[in-house]
């Protein structure tokens, strides 16, 4: 069994999934309960996350996401349409020279090594990341985004093409084809899988589950490298993607019946709280 999220990400996630919809804070209680948190656990995380500015009053025991959250929001929801960014592949690469950047400032480092990461980029030689030049907007639009997610600026962003063969050839094997075509096969199984039980689960245990599950399926496909082919079968990286929007829909459904039950046989005030849910965990 997975550990419980810390309720300072859940709470966020509740809140990015209500879609500019508010939060109460019996909501944010109710689904930390889900996971074994306590109510007062819960309460302490409210309050950091506002002390922090991630999230703001909207009215009488109700949050909102705060501006501090803005650009994190911006970021995760991106992950749905992730795939459309793609382009046809001539077989040229984005590359990163990183070889005049210092070492020794650790949260820079830290930065650029998750910049880099994210956009799928393997390192070729010392200093010198490679990926595939396939996303919408080319060079520039990585360029743009790498800066974005804290690669400095120093940095050299550039195209790369014409490699000899045999060169050509070895770059290809910085990235596991095969293993990134296993994990698109071996968790649409399983999101298939879920999907084809859940209507026989009770909707508490149903809500637990897809969030466990979603949260990992869609960490999977956020740091995706959306490789073209022949790097990847990219008719299983689309079956894949298409279970999951799936799979991420009919876990909102189950959230939002779950939220608009009454709970203790009482009115219940929040029935539009979590009205989406991404099953995203930062």
């Amino acid at each position: 069994m997975s550990s419980a999220p810390k309720p300072k990400n859940l709470i966020l996630e509740f809140l990015l999934a209500a879609d500019g919809h508010v939060l109460s804070a019996q909501a944010a209680i109710r689904g930390c309960a889900l996971f074994e948190i306590a109510e007062s656990a819960a309460r302490v995380a409210l309050v950091r996350l506002a002390a922090a500015g991630m999230i703001e009053g909207a009215g009488r025991g109700a949050y909102r996401l705060g501006p501090a959250a803005a650009e994190l929001a911006g970021d995760l929801a991106t992950w749905r349409s992730a795939d459309r960014r793609l382009v046809p592949w001539s077989g040229a690469y984005v590359a990163v020279h990183c070889g005049a950047l210092g070492r020794s400032d650790r949260a820079a480092l830290r930065a650029r090594d998750r910049a880099l990461h994210l956009l799928g980029f393997a390192e070729a030689e010392r200093g010198l990341y490679l990926r595939p030049d396939n996303l919408d907007g080319g060079v520039a639009g990585v360029r743009q985004r790498l800066h974005a997610l804290g690669l400095e600026r120093a940095a050299t962003v550039f195209a790369a093409a014409g490699f000899e063969p045999a060169r050509d050839a070895a770059i290809r094997t910085l990235w596991d084809g095969a293993a990134l075509d296993a994990g698109y096969r071996r968790t649409k199984a399983a999101l298939e899988a879920w999907l084809a039980r859940a209507d026989g689960l009770d909707v508490e245990v149903a809500a637990r589950e897809a969030f466990l599950l979603g949260g990992k399926a869609i960490r999977q496909w956020v740091f995706d490298p959306l490789l073209p082919e022949p790097l990847v079968d990219a008719g299983a990286r689309a079956d894949f993607i298409d279970t999951l929007r799936r799979f991420d829909a009919a876990g909102r459904d189950i959230w939002r019946r779950l939220f608009a039950a009454p709970q203790n046989g009482g009115d219940n005030h929040e029935h539009h709280a979590l009205s989406r849910d991404r099953h995203f965990h930062a």
